[in-house]
């Protein structure tokens, strides 16, 4: 009997999960790309625990093991005192930040023998994990810039413990190598992806409309917005612009679509060392969504409309009306909504900034501007719709590439392959300035499991 290979997916300490999901990137790309994998795997996903949620869940042969986070609110409550009083130390990447889950975790994977355990984001899961589970292989996903953003040595004896570093775009894969080369022969790019045949739908009358329009510059052009409104997302960017483009498309109206709450300046702006990302902490002591609404001129605020955070699954209908999608960010490491609107064979405009450049093909699938160039954007934004050929013309290939590289699918059968490589070989060695370091972490990652409260009183 061939032997199926157990995964076990470990989310973030504050993403709960209840299929079938429709919120939230993380939860969304565990869920999707798990049910792909569940074809020739066995898949077991941990998340926090909600009151009303079952401990256990068994659905579509995804074993779904829900972990309380009690304890939390003081090892977090430690993590974030220790961040106010020394200006160095981020919170988010602290041992003790969501400890109380990780060693749950941690604990329960011990009964289930799986050969993979695939951590999202927090770096500090895995020496708590690897305590517990000496042989499991372990993968860590980042989905963001933190692995070159907080402290080196501290994170350098963590992905001497990992045995695939996996992220989300070349643009982090890049900056993760740069930084710890002695890792660089372990990291991958696994892209986020789409549900192609979701957006079937929507990207058949889309078709259909673009055979209906003309080039009249007069008409009623529907431009979206999909994100969270948020100031690392640049829609004062993309205000400035529509007010530019409003004068010469009277009728045209921008649709912004997502959660209204304004991230802390701790996720994206503190640690992030671009110029134009720090910059944008002026906005920290604002309520950013009033200070767009305030950014708009009285005669066109009518014409962009605010819709606040809607279902995954709603989506399809802002898609099907939307001529352009676009998204300003001005930090960004992969770019959701682009491929989703590939996937409708919309064309896209985004910004030269993450790993917005690697979805979209500049000229060919939409367009590619500075970030925080109003004029570039309205300029890009004009030209898209001036010509409905175009349009057509990069709708129809953004599809073409959605299908062929982002598909839930594509995205499942990468990720399957990179993890039978992963088990069929062994680590690769490190650089001979690191190895004795590294033996010194690898034994001790080896010796006798410890309990839990020796680890807990370790992290602290």
């Amino acid at each position: 009997m061939v032997h199926r290979i157990k995964v076990a997916f470990v989310n973030q300490g504050w993403d709960t999960i209840s299929p079938p999901v429709s919120a939230a990137s993380i939860p969304i790309w565990t869920y999707e790309t798990a049910k792909r994998l569940a074809q020739d795997c066995k898949v077991v996903i941990y998340s926090r625990r909600n009151a009303d949620q079952a401990a256990v869940e068994t659905y579509e042969d995804i074993e779904y093991r829900r972990v309380s986070v009690g304890g939390s609110k003081l090892s977090n409550g430690s993590a974030k005192l220790f961040s106010k009083l020394f200006t160095s130390f981020r919170y988010l990447s602290s041992q003790v930040y969501y400890l109380p889950y990780a060693l749950r975790v941690a604990l329960d994977l011990r009964q289930q023998q799986c050969d993979i355990v695939h951590i999202h984001n927090f770096s500090q899961f895995v020496p708590v994990i690897r305590a517990f589970n000496p042989q499991v292989k372990i993968v860590l996903h980042m989905h963001c810039e933190w692995l070159s953003q907080f402290d080196r040595a501290v994170l350098a004896s963590r992905l001497a413990q990992v045995d695939l570093i996996t992220s989300c775009s070349d643009y982090i894969t890049d900056k993760i190598k740069a930084r710890f080369p002695e890792v660089a022969a372990r990291c991958q790019t696994v892209y986020n992806g789409v549900d192609t045949q979701q957006f079937a739908e929507a990207q058949a009358i889309a078709q259909q409309a673009a055979l209906q329009a003309t080039e009249n510059a007069q008409a009623a052009p529907n431009l979206l917005f999909v994100g969270r409104v948020s100031p690392e997302k640049g829609l004062h960017t993309l205000i400035s612009a529509f007010t530019e483009v409003a004068d010469k498309f009277p009728a045209a109206q921008l649709f912004v679509i997502g959660s209204q709450k304004q991230i802390t300046s701790e996720f994206v702006i503190d640690a992030n060392e671009d110029p134009l990302v720090k910059n944008l902490a002026v906005f920290n002591s604002v309520n950013y969504l009033q200070h767009l609404k305030n950014q708009l001129p009285s005669d066109i605020a009518d014409r962009v409309i605010f819709t606040g955070q809607i279902s995954h699954l709603e989506l399809q209908e802002y898609f099907q009306r939307a001529d352009i999608l676009i998204n300003p960010s001005v930090s960004e490491a992969f770019g959701m909504s682009l491929v989703e609107a590939m996937a409708t064979s919309t064309p896209t405009i985004g910004t030269a900034v993450g790993g917005m450049p690697e979805i979209v093909r500049h000229g060919e699938t939409g367009l590619i501007v500075p970030s925080e160039r109003p004029a570039a954007m309205a300029d890009a934004i004009t030209q898209l719709l001036l010509n409905q050929p175009l349009r057509a013309k990069m709708g129809e290939a953004g599809r073409a590439r959605a299908v062929e590289t982002f598909s839930w699918q594509a995205i499942a059968t990468v990720l399957s392959s990179q993890y039978r490589q992963l088990l069929s070989t062994e680590k690769p060695s490190d650089p001979p300035a690191l190895s004795g370091r590294r033996r010194r972490t690898l034994k001790a990652s080896r010796s006798p499991q410890p309990s839990a409260q020796t680890v807990a009183g370790s992290a602290l």
